[in-house]
């Protein structure tokens, strides 16, 4: 099944919701990061949930970054996804390796840590990005995308994101969901989607069974009469260049970049979210001094 984002509304409640499969685009940042199962479950659930919020957007060119620092052994972790829910990201110590919370249960928790924060930027072709950060609740990713969309953007939300990793370390199903209650949405409304949410329970569970993004959003809604409004591939998408890293490199200045030539007398650049490299010769770099 390839990777999909999906998006419905509620024809008889104001509830709107969206649901990814990500096996595939999860897969592919593990083999390029080479990262271990509790780094893979982390990087994905990130990978995911910023694919939703990017696939959210109204802007064509707009984009969503999504930032974790919660102080763990993971360090870092961060996701860009464009307005289509193509995404990328890296994690900063992709070879964690802790011991399992419960039978096959990673503990994404305690490798991302709570002692930091939530950090969502929307670059949305405006002057500045938006920036919104929620200090961390658990570090198991889908509560604290929770409280981000409740604390800063006033929208009471449900979600939910699993990765489940076989036996060789590969990515054996990966999806999530987000539900989001509109204005006049009224206590009846909260009680059905919460009665949803607890009677499907981890995601894992229903994508291992083979749910679409759309049978999982009918189990939870099941309350509800939905109205599908869009369903688009997605995949890990990174957007270097040679080019890109073209103007980077010029746009360190001349002191800079005759430093760089006198110390090092080449450059390697390596993508961290793709982990390409790029090589400039000595005459590379002259050249592009010249051109200042």
């Amino acid at each position: 099944m390839a990777d999909s984002i999906i998006r419905v509304l509620a024809k008889n409640a104001p509830v709107k919701a969206s649901a990814i499969t990500g096996r595939a685009l999860v897969e592919r940042a593990r083999q390029i990061h080479k990262t271990l199962p509790v780094a893979t479950a982390a990087l994905g659930r990130t990978l995911m949930a910023c694919s939703i919020m990017g696939n959210q957007l109204k802007e064509p060119d707009g984009s969503v970054t999504l930032q974790l620092r919660g102080g763990g052994p993971l360090g870092r972790i961060t996701a860009v996804s464009d307005s289509a829910g193509n995404v990328r990201g890296f994690v900063q110590n992709p070879l964690v390796d802790l011991p399992l919370k419960g039978p096959a249960k990673l503990d994404v928790g305690s490798a991302v840590g709570t002692d930091g924060s939530l950090t969502v930027i929307k670059d949305l072709c405006l002057k500045e990005p938006y920036v919104g950060s929620v200090p961390l609740v658990s570090g198991e990713i889908a509560e604290d995308v929770t409280r981000y969309f409740a604390e800063s953007e006033q929208i009471p939300t449900a979600c939910a994101l699993g990765v489940l990793v076989d036996v060789d370390q590969s990515v054996l199903c990966a999806g999530g969901y987000l539900i989001q209650l509109l204005p006049g949405a009224d206590d009846g409304v909260i009680s059905a989607v919460e009665r949803g949410v607890e009677q499907v329970g981890p995601v894992t569970g229903a994508l291992r069974d083979g749910r679409g993004p759309l049978e999982l959003l009918e189990q939870v809604l099941s309350a509800f009469e939905l109205e599908v409004l869009s369903q688009e591939p997605v995949e890990y998408r990174c957007y270097c260049s040679r080019d890109r890293v073209t103007r980077a490199l010029i746009s360190m200045g001349r002191e800079e970049l005759t430093a760089l030539i006198e110390e090092q007398g080449r450059a390697e650049l390596t993508c961290q979210f793709c982990d390409k490299t790029y090589e400039y010769s000595k005459e590379d770099l002259e050249a592009l001094l010249a051109s200042l």
